[in-house]
C-alpha cells in the first residue's frame, strides 16, 4: 500500500491500493453510505464508507476538522459523479480502515469556503484562518516569489549574508523598537528598520554583492500596506550606477512575475522624473492600469471671467488642474456635489465640475463664466469626449496635485478603469534629496542621510539645498511603491556634511556614526542598493489589498496579536534584572 497525499490520486491510479492523511473538510450521509472529502495541503480526495466496512461506525461519528488517516482501494467514481473542479475528481477511495489522530471542536468560522469573515476572529484564530484555501494560496505564492528572487540573484552571483537583529539604534525615519541589556544597564539595542548601515559596510568589507531576505522593525501607525514587523528583499553592490541597480532589480522582478506566476511582463519598465510624474498623476506612486493624466490648465484661465480661477493662475505657486471623468456628464448634480465633498476630504478647498453634454452643450455650476474658447482648450488639453465630465482643482500647485491625484483614483474606482490582472510597473526617479522639516522648516532627508546628491549638486549643499535632486529610485507597482534605493555617499567628508547639516555636533556624530565613518575612511567604493517589500510583493501578486492576507502571523491595527495576545506584561522579577521600572501613562 502506497502513501499518498489528499490532492495526488488520478484515474490512472484506480485499482491500486492507498493511504491518505489529512483533515475532514465535508461529511455527508447518502443511503446508508457515508461520504468525506478528505483534505491535506495539496488537496481533496472523495472517501466512500460502506456499511459492511469496519470503519463505516467510526466514519459515521467524524466531524469537520478531525484530522485522520484513511486507507483503501481506489476507484473511478460511477459515471456522472465526476468533479471536474478537483484534480482528483475522476476517483475516490473506498475506504476499509479509519485511524482517528485527533477530534476538533467546531471551528468558529467554516474552514472550507473563501467566505468573508469577521478580521478580529480571523486573528484570534490565525492557526485556523491559515487552513483555508486562501490563506493557503496566498502562503505558498509568497513561497515562490521568495524562492524565486533567491535564485535569481544567487545566479547573478550575489552572495546572501545574514546581518544581525540587535543593533545600535540610528535614524531611518521611524521609531526604533528597543530591547533592554541585562548585561549594560541603563543601554538598548535597537531592532533594525533595514539593514542600511550594514549593508554599506558590507561593500566596503569588498563583498561586491550583497543581498538578504532580511526581516526589518519599525515602529509606526499601521494601514493596509503597513505591518510593524515585514520582511524585504535587501541589495547592495559595488562600482554601480543608478541604471545598473535599475537593470537588476527589473530583471529580477521580470523573472519573478515569469517564475511564481507564470506571467511576462512588459519591458522595459517605464521611468518618470519625480516631477514629472506628480504633474501627470499628482502622486509619486502612479497606478498605470488606467490612464487620466493630469493637466495644468492655468495658462487657459489667465485671461477668464471666471475671477476665483484667473486669480489662482496669477499666482507665482497656483494652479489650476484638471480631470477627465469618462462618462461623467450622465452624473447627476447630487453625484457631483458628493464628488465635491470627496475631494474636500482629500484636502481641496473644493471643486469645478463641468458636464460636457451633447451638441456641445455643457453644465455646470460656473458655465456662464467659461466662454466656448474656454470650453474648448479644456477638452483639447484632457482630451475629453463629449459624454464626460471635467473636474477641475486649484490652489497651490503642489498641494492641488496630490488632491487631484487622489482623486483620480476615485474615478477610475467608479468607473471600474483598473484591470485586476494586469501588473504595470514604473520606477520613479530624481526624488529631491531635502524636504523642509514641517515644524522648523529646516532641510531633512527625504530619503535617508546616506543618499548621494546628483554628481553636480554638491555646491548647493550650502546655497540651496531644497534644489538639490537624489539618486533616488522607487519602484512602483499598480499604485503600490515597492521599495527604495539609492546610490550612498561613499567619501567620509561628504558624510560629515550631511550630518552636520542635519545639526549634529561633532559629539552626536562620534557617538551615532562614529564607526561607520571610520569605516568610509578605510577605502570605500562607490555603491548603491534597493530594498523591495516582499510582503507588498506578495499582496499584489495574489490579488489582496491588504499584507495580513499574506503575513502568517501579523498584528491588527493597533499592533497587537490577537492570538498570543502581544504585547503582554512582564514579570516584576525579569523587570528588576533589567533595572527597568514601568511608570503608569499620564492621564490625558
Amino acid at each position: 500500500m502506497s502513501k499518498r497525499s489528499c490532492g495526488e490520486l488520478r484515474a490512472t491510479d484506480a485499482g491500486s491500493r492507498a493511504e491518505i492523511n489529512g483533515w475532514v473538510n465535508r461529511r455527508r450521509d447518502h443511503g446508508g453510505l457515508v461520504f468525506i472529502d478528505l483534505r491535506d495541503h495539496t488537496g481533496i480526495t472523495q472517501v466512500v464508507f460502506h456499511p459492511e466496512s469496519a470503519a463505516f461506525a467510526t466514519a459515521e461519528t467524524l466531524r469537520h476538522e478531525d484530522v485522520v488517516r484513511v486507507s483503501g482501494t481506489v476507484r473511478s467514481r460511477p459515471a456522472g459523479t465526476e468533479n471536474a473542479k478537483l484534480l482528483t475528481g475522476a476517483v475516490e477511495l473506498v475506504a476499509d480502515d479509519l485511524f482517528i489522530y485527533s477530534r476538533a471542536l467546531v471551528p468558529p468560522f467554516p474552514i472550507a469556503g473563501d467566505e468573508e469573515i469577521d478580521e478580529a476572529l480571523r486573528m484570534q484564530y490565525r492557526y485556523l484562518d491559515l487552513r483555508r484555501p486562501r490563506m493557503q494560496r496566498n502562503m505558498r505564492l509568497r513561497h515562490r516569489i521568495v524562492k524565486a528572487i533567491r535564485d535569481f540573484f544567487d545566479r547573478r552571483g550575489f552572495v546572501e549574508i545574514e546581518t544581525p537583529m540587535l543593533i545600535k539604534s540610528t535614524p531611518e525615519g521611524a521609531r526604533d523598537y528597543l530591547v533592554p541589556s541585562r548585561l549594560h544597564h541603563g543601554a538598548f539595542y535597537a531592532l533594525p528598520q533595514s539593514p542600511q548601515v550594514l549593508k554599506q559596510l558590507l561593500m566596503i568589507a569588498g563583498f561586491g554583492k550583497y543581498m538578504q531576505i532580511a526581516r526589518c522593525m519599525r515602529d509606526e501607525d499601521l494601514r493596509a500596506d503597513r505591518q510593524p514587523e515585514f520582511t524585504q528583499v535587501d541589495l547592495e553592490m559595488s562600482f554601480v550606477t543608478q541604471d545598473d541597480v535599475l537593470e537588476v532589480m527589473e530583471a529580477c522582478m521580470l523573472h519573478v512575475w515569469e517564475d511564481a506566476l507564470g506571467l511576462v511582463l512588459p519591458q522595459p519598465f517605464p521611468r518618470f522624473r519625480h516631477e514629472d510624474v506628480l504633474a501627470r498623476y499628482g502622486t509619486d506612486k502612479p497606478d498605470l492600469r488606467f490612464g487620466l493624466e493630469l493637466s495644468d490648465l492655468s495658462s487657459i484661465f489667465l485671461t477668464s471671467d471666471f475671477k476665483i480661477f484667473r486669480e489662482q493662475a496669477e499666482t507665482q505657486s497656483g494652479a489650476i488642474i484638471g480631470l477627465r471623468y469618462p462618462g461623467g456628464a450622465a452624473l447627476s448634480r447630487r453625484d457631483f456635489d458628493a464628488l465635491t465633498e470627496r475631494a474636500k476630504c482629500e484636502g481641496a478647498h473644493g471643486l469645478v465640475w463641468i458636464a460636457l453634454d451633447a451638441d456641445d452643450g455643457i453644465r455646470s455650476p460656473v458655465g456662464k463664466f467659461l466662454s466656448q474658447e474656454t470650453i474648448a482648450e479644456i477638452r483639447a488639453r484632457l482630451e475629453a469626449q463629449t459624454g464626460d465630465a471635467v473636474l477641475l482643482f486649484a490652489g497651490e500647485r503642489n498641494a492641488t496635485l496630490l488632491v487631484a491625484g487622489k482623486m483620480r483614483n476615485n474615478v477610475a474606482d467608479r468607473c471600474a478603469l483598473r484591470d485586476e490582472a494586469q501588473f504595470r510597473f514604473a520606477w520613479v526617479t530624481d526624488f529631491p534629496l531635502f524636504e523642509p522639516d514641517p515644524q522648523s522648516g529646516k532641510p531633512m532627508p527625504a530619503h535617508h542621510p546616506f543618499t548621494a546628491p546628483l554628481d553636480d549638486q554638491w555646491d548647493l549643499l550650502n546655497t540651496d539645498p531644497l534644489a538639490m535632486r537624489a539618486q533616488h529610485y522607487d519602484l512602483v507597482l499598480n499604485g503600490w511603491e515597492l521599495g527604495s534605493g539609492s546610490i550612498r555617499i561613499h567619501k567620509p567628508d561628504f558624510q560629515k556634511k550631511i550630518f552636520a547639516m542635519l545639526g549634529m555636533t561633532e559629539e552626536q556624530i562620534e557617538e551615532r556614526f562614529g564607526f561607520f565613518l571610520r569605516a568610509l575612511d578605510y577605502g570605500a567604493p562607490p555603491h548603491g542598493g534597493i530594498a523591495l517589500g516582499i510582503d507588498r510583493i506578495a499582496m499584489i501578486a495574489a490579488g489582496e489589498n491588504d499584507l495580513r492576507e499574506v503575513t502568517a502571523f501579523p498584528k491588527n491595527q493597533a499592533a497587537r496579536d490577537m492570538m498570543m495576545d502581544a504585547p503582554s506584561s512582564i514579570p516584576p522579577e525579569l523587570l528588576k534584572e533589567l533595572a527597568l521600572a514601568v511608570t503608569p501613562p499620564k492621564s490625558r
